[in-house]
């Protein structure tokens, strides 16, 4: 198989041969906007590179587009959907269920749409979690509460349990909505469904407040979460700007990729630190960290600090490796770290100085969407719903060169997102708080 083919081909289950009931909604312009699988998005929109793919492959990679098609493969009368929720808490989870419920029911007439309860412990009986049955009034109001209303949980689950507990429901499109880990479970899940020859849809929505899945534009959240992550910088600033030789900490998240605490510093710029993942820090030395803060402190009487959680932690190389239930590495805690670093300096210094340490991100995760997000998750969602109805699997839903597209989940499963050291977005927040290289030589 061609790496474009990788990166672009998607998966049915068989042939689409039953008329869409969304064309008898020409009201609504249905008819006029069905979108044929040979509409393709260009995988790279820079001129050099299109012309480096057409050298290299003969045409241009591109990923087939998101949205209703003419044909669907399921019989909406006949058909069960299930929707799982996994891993951590985001903002817009309860937009994506309310989305898809109400696309499936009120669009495409499916009536049977089970919600399962605390993620794919939902499907182990030996939990005993119910189901929920996601009918238009359960889901009307949903979007303004925090959360998700089927509840989530970490940790990995026998994948012959559940295959077997999608065969005694019926199910015939199974969304999942998680991040990264959900995704290769989705992808084993899928693969399973081959081996039994089961035809059963999987289609994936991603979700992370970290905005770090591969082939992912913006993840749901993270427009909310920098929102919220703003106040958490204005606030620190107040509080720094308010005593001699005041200094605001603020941690984030962003385990891997540091997209949260670049932009909200970009979008709030009273930081005049910021330490994310991919960017490499001295402490200590002509050029680290640690002297850089006093030279701010001393030159301007205060300082604001954004740090994400996955920033620096070469710090912690003489710890032992803890792993959480999904097996993720348990990052160590970098905020605490800094800040007692930042007080142990000063204090040497004799520099008496006023810190105050700031840890929104659980607030953050379990928060309702903004209205950005809302409107993002209900794109999401009912494109998810015409991937699944037209007979697609093993794909995610993702916002590609401003388009909505179906990406294979072999193409972005265990790969990841990171911000560039050279690109615009990082020479921005270098630009904005004027901190330079903190390494030393």
């Amino acid at each position: 198989m061609k790496t474009t083919d990788i990166i672009t081909r998607i998966q049915t289950l068989g042939d689409a041969a039953i008329d869409s009931p969304l064309a008898s909604r020409s009201q609504g312009g249905y008819t006029q906007n069905f979108v044929s699988d040979d509409r393709r998005i260009a995988y790279n929109v820079d001129p050099e590179k299109l012309a480096a793919d057409l050298k290299t492959h003969g045409t241009v990679p591109g990923f087939e587009s998101a949205g209703p098609r003419k044909k669907i493969y399921f019989d909406p009368s006949k058909l069960k959907c299930a929707i799982v929720t996994c891993g951590g808490l985001c903002p817009g989870l309860n937009d994506i269920i309310r989305s898809v419920a109400l696309e499936l029911h009120h669009c495409y007439g499916v009536r049977h749409i089970y919600g399962m309860k605390y993620g794919l412990q939902g499907f182990i009986p030996q939990y005993g979690h119910d189901t929920v049955d996601l009918t238009p009034d359960y889901v009307s109001q949903i979007m303004d509460m925090g959360g998700t209303v089927l509840g989530s949980s970490r940790g990995t689950q026998d994948m012959d349990d559940i295959l077997d507990c999608l065969e005694r429901m019926s199910i015939g499109i199974l969304f999942m909505v998680g991040g990264d880990g959900t995704l290769m479970a989705a992808k084993k899940i899928t693969d399973k469904i081959k081996e039994r020859n089961l035809k059963i849809s999987v289609i994936v929505i991603p979700k992370t407040i970290d905005n770090d899945i591969f082939l992912v534009s913006r993840s749901f959240g993270f427009d909310t979460a920098v929102d919220i992550s703003t106040n958490a910088i204005k606030g620190a600033h107040n509080e720094a700007a308010g005593y001699p030789f005041g200094i605001g900490l603020i941690k984030l998240m962003g385990r891997h990729s540091g997209f949260l605490a670049a932009t909200a510093a970009l979008a709030q710029q009273d930081a005049n630190f910021v330490l994310i993942p991919e960017i490499d820090i001295d402490l200590y030395g002509p050029s680290g960290f640690l002297t850089a803060l006093e030279t701010r402190i001393t030159q301007r009487k205060h300082a604001v600090i954004v740090v994400a959680e996955g920033a620096g932690q070469k710090f912690f190389t003489d710890q032992a490796t803890e792993y959480d239930p999904s097996g993720n590495i348990r990052l160590k805690d970098i905020g605490v770290f800094i800040k007692n670093e930042i007080t142990q300096w000063f204090n040497e210094k004799q520099i008496p100085v006023t810190l105050k340490y700031i840890d929104p991100s659980y607030m953050i995760r379990s928060l309702p969407a903004n209205a950005n997000d809302s409107v993002y998750c209900g794109f999401l969602g009912r494109n998810a719903v015409h991937a699944g109805m037209a007979g697609k699997t093993g794909l995610l839903i993702s916002h590609w060169n401003n388009h909505y597209v179906h990406i294979p989940m072999e193409a972005s499963a265990g790969k990841r997102k990171q911000v560039d050291p050279h690109g615009r977005l990082w020479q921005s927040v270098l630009e904005a708080t004027g901190q330079g290289s903190l390494v030393n030589g």
